[in-house]
């Protein structure tokens, strides 16, 4: 029987605090498996800028995946539109998708008149509830790069969430497509927060 040792760090609590260090052990673990893409989610852009200044001549490619149009507010994105055309022209790709693991969804388990949790939901709750908020976020994000085609279903990333804002989760992701869901494999946890 063989077996791979690695290193997992965990944070006493989740948190913004965490993002610097979430980027030096993305680095560290793609590194190590000779990855070459890190996925990360940001909403404000100011994840993807911590992260873009951490890899920065590492030879990595950078996938910052944002909120759509219109989460928080009808007809607003989140993101900085300055730190937007920073990161493209250094060559950072973004990439904005309906989140897989809500989208229409949350719409029908918030309308008065269907009400009641939906299956996908019901995914994504287990995802935050029993490991982390951060997983959860970088599961969805990748099945957002994949279905964008950013990602390849054929290669591992490393991918990186958060709980609320900034980055407190990093693991080693096998993409899949949204209709493919369980085809996704979480091959590896690097970092994520205790307690949640």
């Amino acid at each position: 029987m063989s077996f791979i040792a690695r290193k997992t760090y965990y944070f006493d609590a989740p948190g913004p605090g965490n993002t610097r260090d979430c980027a030096r052990f993305a680095l560290e673990r793609a590194r190590e498996l000779g990855l070459s893409k890190v996925v990360v989610a940001s909403t404000s852009g100011e994840t993807a800028d911590t992260f873009h200044r951490e890899l920065k001549g590492s030879g990595l490619e950078l996938i910052v995946v944002t909120h759509v149009m219109g989460f928080t507010k009808p007809g607003v994105w989140e993101f900085s539109s300055d730190t937007a055309r920073s990161l493209r022209s250094e060559g950072v790709r973004i990439v904005t998708g309906t989140h897989a693991l809500s989208g229409l969804e949350r719409a029908l388990s918030r309308s008065p008149k269907v009400g009641g949790g939906s299956r996908t939901e019901a995914v994504a709750e287990a995802l935050r509830k029993v490991v982390a908020v951060g997983l959860k976020v970088a599961v969805e994000c990748v099945l957002i790069a994949a279905d964008q085609g950013a990602v390849g279903v054929d290669e591992e990333v490393v991918a990186v969430g958060g709980t609320v804002s900034g980055a407190d989760t990093v693991c080693v992701i096998r993409p899949s497509h949204t209709a493919s869901f369980f085809d996704l494999q979480v091959r590896e946890i690097v970092a994520m927060p205790r307690a949640r």
